[in-house]
């Protein structure tokens, strides 16, 4: 199963390399902001690709592709964003060079990157098998209760070139770091899980750090979107410990090991949620979405209050949009709000939401919720077969999806309509698991899936620890 074509971060830098290789001489040129869908399809086995442009830069001086002199890493960057480079600033053996010349040499590049891709496509573990500093801080967290290894699970996923970013909710004691990176270090059986961005931001009672990391997302932009909703011990004595809170940690920046005063160059924004939240609030999902005009936004799930937080990251300010009555008719209760951001085609769009126990399924456009109401605004898309689970997305029109206590997994298309018969199955969890999240791995150009016996975990007979898996799909 392969992501969308049309992911904004895969276009942003590969588009003008497209315009070369296809040789689209009379093709308008793409900004930095503009999706060129039409390239795309004409070459399907070349995508998904994402190009480090300071590489490149690095690669073209060795080969000296370049005068001396000429060219900055920010200037080449802009150039090759506006596919406009001359022979002033270009030779090679006394010859000017063409942007062909130069997409070959990035196509070979980016290839042979991912083709040393070091996560396998299957990562498996169990429990909380981390990569401590030592063995005495191990033994200390252990000893305090801070460490109870059955009690970690991943529930969420987010990949960043090879790198494997997951969420580990604080359902029960014991859990030493709520947001973790897969170790790609590690050359045993399991993989190990190592706090991210660093230890010192999983400590509890800390309101600058992490307390109940429940959901991440990862926008166009590497921004790693972090929903933390203070709340710990939810599955035992919830307990509050801190305010809910949103953060921005740009991924791209950092080492997997520096210190944690390194922290503060990958800390993007902090977006207090309490002017937003009730004391009954339940937050559980979160989305970030760009508007045509630059600015940022968050969207988060209430499920206690049927609303959808909205914040404004761009203005510092945001706002609850209530839901109408009928999103929840028919729940028993309001039990989980499920959220997913869809794209279109022309650029736009919209948020998929239901309630676990709805049964109907809705969907708004984002620019009627950043105008702060959602009044005749939402679109009823129609009955749902059975309680379903959303998974994610391919990050363009497709939903994933499971029906509640099923292994199959479904796509749909947004484009078809909402009906069974445009349900595809496209996977099968391995006997016991369940998936909890499905997201682009576009190192690979494929799906991954994070599983794991989960309904075992909450009922508590997990024996040593959860059984979990990061899967190409």
């Amino acid at each position: 199963m392969y992501p969308s074509k049309t992911h904004p971060s895969v276009f942003y830098r590969a588009c003008p390399l497209f315009m070369a290789l296809s040789s689209c001489v009379d093709s308008p040129r793409c900004s930095n902001s503009e999706l060129c869908p039409s390239l795309a399809s004409k070459h399907p086995h070349l995508w998904p690709l994402s190009l480090d442009l300071d590489s490149v830069f690095l690669e073209f001086q060795q080969r000296a592709f370049f005068r001396p002199g000429t060219m900055s890493s920010d200037e080449f960057q802009l150039g090759f964003i506006d596919n406009d480079f001359t022979s002033n600033t270009m030779h090679t053996k006394g010859q000017s060079v063409s942007i062909v010349a130069m997409a070959i040499v990035v196509f070979v590049l980016v290839f042979a990157n991912s083709a040393n891709a070091i996560l396998p496509e299957t990562v498996k573990w169990s429990g909380g098998n981390f990569e401590w500093p030592c063995s005495t801080t191990k033994n200390m967290f252990k000893s305090s209760g801070r460490y109870i290894s059955k009690n970690v699970i991943a529930t969420r996923v987010a990949m960043y070139h090879d790198d494997a970013i997951v969420a580990l909710p604080r359902f029960k004691a014991g859990v030493p770091a709520t947001l973790a990176k897969i170790s790609q270090e590690n050359r045993s059986c399991e993989a190990e899980l190592i706090p991210y961005p660093c230890w010192s931001l999983q400590e509890e009672g800390t309101c600058t750090a992490l307390q109940n990391v429940v959901d991440i997302y990862l926008d166009p932009q590497n921004i790693l979107w972090v929903l933390d909703t203070g709340v710990v011990n939810t599955l035992d004595e919830p307990v509050r410990k801190c305010p809910p809170k949103v953060l921005a940690i740009n991924v791209s920046t950092g080492k997997q090991h520096s210190p944690s005063s390194s922290f503060l160059s990958q800390l993007v924004k902090t977006v207090e949620l309490t002017g937003l939240t009730t004391s009954t609030s339940r937050l559980q999902y979160l989305v970030s979405d760009y508007s045509r005009d630059g600015r940022v936004f968050v969207y988060v799930s209430d499920a206690a209050s049927r609303a959808i937080l909205v914040y404004d990251v761009t203005l510092g300010r945001g706002y609850r949009v209530v839901l109408p009555q009928a999103v929840a008719m028919g729940c028993t209760r309001r039990d989980v709000l499920y959220l997913a951001l869809l794209r279109r085609s022309d650029g736009s769009t919209c948020l998929i939401f239901t309630y676990l126990s709805s049964s109907r399924m809705f969907s708004i456009r984002t620019e009627h919720l950043r105008s702060g109401s959602a009044n005749g605004k939402i679109h009823d898309l129609g009955m749902k077969p059975k309680k379903m689970i959303l998974l994610g997305t391919d990050n363009g029109s497709a939903l994933f999806f499971r029906y509640e206590g099923e292994s199959d997994v479904y796509r749909w298309d947004a484009t078809n309509s909402f009906d069974p018969k445009c349900f595809n199955q496209v996977y099968t969890s391995a006997e016991c698991s369940l998936v909890t999240h499905i997201v682009a791995d576009y190192q690979r150009g494929r799906m991954r899936v994070l599983e794991s016996n989960f309904p075992d975990y909450m009922q508590g007979t997990v024996g040593c620890g959860a059984t979990q898996a990061l899967t190409v799909m």
